[in-house]
């Protein structure tokens, strides 16, 4: 095997040599709003010295508290040009939760949105390590008095700011887990790993190999128009969004976040046509579902011609729904990441017209295998189940927190592997066969069931728009599946009826025995779903009915 080189990328480092290549191209675009390659390396220029001046130090934590906007993206670069570390922080966590990421984090230093500010007002005394709170107006308006205009420090810009210590490859980025399956981990990228990790200025899916140096970035940068216009619909507090958007940034693309909080389809495809978008990025299903529903109530009102890539990742994506994407947009690549927050790269799958991908297939990354128990590697076609490990270019490890990190980040073949806990079998021709995550795996009279794969063979169900399998407990069985179905529109669904669709395609044993329907799954912004919360309510929803029918339906 060929040694990679060793390399030191630092993204501040990167972000500069672009804007200095084309300081009037478009960055960042908000509705009618833009913000140019200059622009925002001088607003995050003046961040950065403001930070400094209120006495935040190297690997300093800034706590990101936004919705998507342009200023998401100029905190996290102005934290990086003074070598603090930026903290993403998910938006829809109630007060105590907010408290425990800022406690969690050692933020001095938070920018958010006015419309927070009722929350963190109620939190900030405890808070002590804070130095700066930085608030951004919104519909809500200009923010309490109590914080600092984030507006009126960065409106002016800056020229470039130096810390007193050096940049470095080694400098972090902190990005918290969604915390679903326990309290939220902030998982530690050295910002080298993770350039890395992500192409290094390259995409491998469009032929285009991984720069060297911070020159070879900007030399591939055209001072005219954007090597690509990323629209990112998902949330930048998302590893998903973020990470894309780093991408999007570092080969002198402009980012493009939509206006509204709530996911709307119009207005993204709006976006695409108006700002004739090359690259879109999902998660999953919560979007690709009404896309698809949009289009086809819609056929031919966009024009979506200039979409190249639509990217998703963190949640599974329907091979049904690809084949109905691809069919409105026929020229698009729809590229499937299997990776977390703890591991990028994992596997990935690549739909083309005439060739959408099954869904829980992918082709194994390059550093990926799957191990069994025992820590020997799981082989083609064994049928064998085992944990999915990443190599290479991976994370420190989790914040001040050792037991997890030891937990997840493991020892395999004398060498360090990233273990997020999903498990999976390795299909004959060596691609993944997802199966889920080890943690809420359902145990049903001794046959172990992951949820994802009901969930897919659900989904199939045309009477079916979400839904989720959850474990419930049965004195016969030990747990039993209950689908929690949130329906299609107008249609009416039985539980003997899915549970003979599935059977169609799974074992008997994995058909659901329970029914509860709800209005919504309710998915987090990331599209991903809270197992311990619809468990709960399953569980309620189950035993108001009748509590001694093993096939119960029980209506929201």
């Amino acid at each position: 095997m060929n040694e990679v080189p060793p390399t030191d990328w630092n993204l501040a480092d990167i972000f500069e040599a672009v804007a200095a290549r084309a300081p009037g191209r478009p960055c960042q675009v908000q509705g009618e709003r833009v913000v140019t390659w200059g622009e925002f390396d001088r607003r995050s220029n003046a961040l950065a010295a403001d930070l400094l001046a209120a006495g935040l130090g190297q690997q300093s934590k800034l706590a990101c508290y936004l919705t998507n906007c342009p200023e998401y993206l100029e905190a996290m670069v102005g934290a990086f040009k003074m070598s603090a570390v930026p903290v993403n922080t998910n938006f829809r966590y109630g007060p105590e939760e907010i408290f425990y990421l800022f406690d969690n984090a050692d933020a001095e230093a938070v920018v958010f949105h006015a419309a927070f500010a009722p929350l963190v007002d109620g939190i900030r005394d405890r808070l002590a390590k804070v130095k700066r709170w930085y608030v951004v107006a919104d519909e809500s308006g200009a923010g309490p008095e109590w914080a600092t205009s984030y507006e009126s420090v960065v409106a002016g810009g800056a020229d470039a700011v130096r810390a007193p210590w050096a940049r470095s490859g080694d400098d972090l980025l902190l990005l918290y887990t969604g915390g679903t399956t326990g309290m939220p981990k902030g998982v530690m990228w050295r910002q080298d790993d993770l350039f890395n990790v992500l192409g290094a200025g390259g995409n491998a899916l469009l032929g285009v190999p991984p720069a060297t140096t911070v020159g070879e970035v900007a030399e591939r940068v055209s001072a005219d128009t954007p090597t690509s216009t990323m629209i990112v619909a998902c949330p930048l507090m998302h590893g998903t969004g973020q990470f894309s958007a780093i991408n999007a940034l570092a080969v002198g693309g402009a980012v493009v976040s939509l206006p509204s909080r709530a996911f709307n389809v119009a207005e993204l495809f709006e976006a695409v046509e108006r700002e004739r978008a090359t690259h879109l990025i999902i998660v999953g299903q919560a979007f690709a579902g009404p896309m698809l529903e949009h289009l086809d109530a819609h056929p031919g009102r966009y024009d979506l011609g200039s979409l190249v890539l639509i990217t998703s990742s963190g949640v599974m994506w329907s091979h049904d729904n690809k084949q109905g994407l691809l069919g409105h947009i026929p020229q698009v690549i729809l590229f499937d990441s299997y990776g977390s927050s703890e591991a990028v790269g994992l596997g990935g799958s690549v739909s083309a017209a005439g060739t959408a991908e099954e869904t829980a297939r992918f082709a194994l990354g390059p550093n990926c295998a799957v191990f069994a128990e025992d820590g020997t590697r799981v082989h083609p076609g064994s049928g064998e189940r085992g944990v999915v490990g990443i190599g290479g270019y991976i994370p420190l490890g989790y914040y001040k927190d050792e037991v997890k990190s030891a937990q997840t980040f493991r020892i395999y073949e004398g060498r360090r592997w990233s273990v997020p806990g999903d498990f999976a079998e390795v299909n004959e021709d060596g691609s993944l066969h997802l199966l889920g995550r080890g943690s809420v795996c359902i145990n049903t009279g001794g046959e172990k069931v992951f949820p994802e794969e009901v969930e897919e063979a659900l989904k199939t169900h045309p009477g079916v728009r979400d839904v989720v399998a959850v474990g419930l407990a049965d004195t016969r069985f030990g747990e039993v599946i209950c689908a929690v179905v949130e329906p299609t529109d107008g249609v009416t669904i039985e539980l003997g009826e899915l549970a003979d669709h599935v059977k169609h395609s799974l074992a008997a044993y994995k058909a659901p025995r329970r029914l509860v329907l709800v209005d919504t799954i309710a998915r987090a912004a990331n599209g991903k779903v809270d197992y311990k919360r619809l468990t709960a309510v399953a569980a309620e929803r189950i035993a108001s009915g009748r509590a001694g029918d093993i096939f119960q339906m029980v209506s929201a």
